[in-house]
């Protein structure tokens, strides 16, 4: 169960609303947020693109891009090897859009998940030199990967890195390196996705060349904005600015590919927000590179025909489909092994699902960290190793404990809330008790607290207040939606909806005597009808929305937790 504390910080909160134009519950939000100063809160509701860092501040940048204009200018055949998720197809398609503006010969290559693996490999370099590529130029990936790179330098090639992912010891042998996390870069925002990478360097390519302002800041801003919401990057500072920034273009663009995917998954362009990101529109591009190819979402990127383009999109949406059966199915054989051995007491969960597809253990990892509160590992039986991803919890830096057993990897890399691992399979057991017994993580550590931002009574829940709260987005990691809570809460009626009877349609009624509709929605929904049976008053904890349904536009309140 988890810990509900309400975030008291003081302030004044009708003085800053006076100066900033917002009432003075807008300005409790916002400090409960931790931003006080009055630049930063000026940046937070009204920021915008002239407050973005200039790429040159990036080190390796101006090297970098200096560097791809003598290729272009020399003709040199140039190849981007990208990654097979979200960020690495839209930093691919970036990096691709950008040369060709500018000129070059450039293609690009995109790793097979099963086959090749993440990032650069020796088959990679192989294909490009048969190619006859004279420069690689890596995004979201390269970090990690020094015997490759020195093996295509080795081979006469060119090699730029440009990633985001944490530094390892050994950094790679290449001709420049565009990474905001090395330690001696200057760039003030650390925290950009391997997109807003690639993006950053379109930049400063496009500004030496002279293009205009408006084409830097179009559809491939769009893309990087889309794959910072899909990489699930904090939304705070220029990540916030690029999303906001983004969304305006991604409802309003004339893009095939997105235009088409958008339809096929019958989004109201009008109210298209970051959720629709990251969780319909970003999974079906990163379906393809979990259960295909990646290159098929390259490909719907690439796509001029509008017909096409949905006829590509709605084969997306199928594997996406294929993703979340195959994932319910994972999920359930997981908890299973969970519960049914004495790994349950571990404190660093690692489940190994030898016939599950590799693609989905980042996903399985994820849900289990949701219902155990626990850093986990998803390990499946992949070719000639076994192969895993970890999701973690607030208080455990993945990549850094998972270094200090890392001798016990063929590969491995990550953040301090995700990790991806190979290993041989005589040493998962190893994994699993060397982990947990590094592991330091205290009970309270272990317990997860939900921060409320204020008890709010429903007689206070209007449409206007539902309304107001949009000025806090776009809501994310790292800019969560508002949470309030309610006391004695009786709930009237409900009923199950959904195809996968998930969603709970409630009417609700509150100490203070007012009466709200409410929606719920939870994979385990006969646990839930189990405890509305039990409890005639319950407390909870919600966000008010505007439901839109058949051009009605009607207050409700989405549950988020209950006890």
């Amino acid at each position: 169960m988890a810990k509900w504390v309400e975030i008291r910080k003081g302030g004044d909160f009708q003085a800053i609303g006076n100066k900033f134009h917002i009432t003075p519950f807008t300005a409790r939000l916002i400090r409960n947020k931790d931003i006080t100063d009055e630049k930063g809160i000026q940046e937070y509701l009204y920021g915008g693109l002239e407050e973005l860092y200039p790429a040159s501040m990036m080190k390796g940048i101006p090297e970098a891009a200096a560097l791809l204009l003598e290729k272009i200018r020399g003709r040199a055949a140039i190849r981007i090897i990208g990654d097979y998720d979200i960020d690495g197809v839209c930093a691919t398609y970036i990096l691709l859009k950008g040369l060709e503006a500018a000129g070059a010969r450039v293609d690009t290559d995109i790793p097979d998940r099963k086959k090749d693996g993440y990032g650069l490999n020796q088959e990679l370099i192989r294909r490009a030199l048969e190619a006859g590529t004279d420069t690689i130029i890596t995004c979201d990936n390269g970090i990690a990967a020094p015997a490759e790179i020195a093996y295509a330098r080795e081979m006469g090639m060119t090699v730029i890195v440009t990633d985001h992912h944490e530094l390892q010891e050994l950094l790679p042998p290449a001709d420049v390196i565009v990474n905001p996390r090395q330690p001696d870069c200057p760039y003030p925002f650390k925290n950009l996705c391997g997109a807003a990478v690639a993006w950053k360097l379109v930049q400063k390519l496009w500004d030496i060349i002279g293009y205009p302002k408006e084409r830097i800041y179009g559809d491939l801003l769009m893309f990087a904005a889309f794959a910072t919401v899909g990489d699930v990057m904090d939304l705070t500072g220029e990540n916030r600015i690029l999303v906001k920034e983004g969304l305006k273009r991604l409802r309003n663009t004339c893009h095939p590919g997105m235009s088409a995917l958008i339809e096929v998954n019958g989004i109201a362009r009008e109210r298209l927000s970051a959720f629709h990101i990251g969780f319909v529109l970003g999974p079906c591009i990163n379906a393809s590179g979990r259960l295909d190819t990646a290159k098929k979402a390259l490909e719907l990127l690439n796509t001029e025909d509008p017909v096409l383009a949905v006829k590509r999109a709605e084969e997306l949406k199928e594997l996406n489909d294929d993703r979340k059966a195959l994932t319910e199915k994972g999920v359930e054989a997981a908890i299973e092994q969970i519960e049914c051995s004495s790994m349950k007491n571990d404190r660093v969960l690692v489940v190994y699902l030898p016939d599950c597809h590799e693609s989905l253990a980042g996903i399985i990892a994820g849900r289990i960290r949701e219902r155990y509160y626990k850093p986990v590992f998803v390990l499946t039986r992949a070719e000639g190793a076994v192969k895993g991803s970890g999701r973690s919890i607030e208080a455990y830096s993945m990549f850094e404990e998972m270094s200090r057993c890392r001798e016990l990897y063929i590969k491995y890399g990550g953040h301090p809330m995700a990790a991806g691992l190979s290993l041989e399979e005589e040493n998962v057991e190893t994994f699993r008790s060397r982990l947990n017994e590094l592991c330091s993580l205290t009970q309270e550590e272990l317990t997860e607290v939900v921060r409320i931002d204020m008890a709010l009574p429903f007689s206070c829940v209007s449409k206007a207040l539902a309304e107001e709260l949009e000025l806090l987005e776009p809501f994310g990691k790292g800019n969560t939606k508002p949470i309030f809570a309610a006391r004695n809460v009786r709930i009237f009626s409900s009923r199950v909806l959904g195809r996968n009877q998930n969603v709970l349609r409630l009417k609700m009624q509150d100490e203070s005597g007012t009466i709200l509709e409410g929606i719920y929605f939870h994979s385990r929904m006969n646990e839930v009808l189990a405890d509305l049976q039990k409890k005639p008053l319950m407390h909870i904890l919600y966000y008010p929305e505007i439901n839109e349904f058949g051009g009605q536009r009607n207050l409700q309140v989405r549950v988020l937790d209950y006890c």
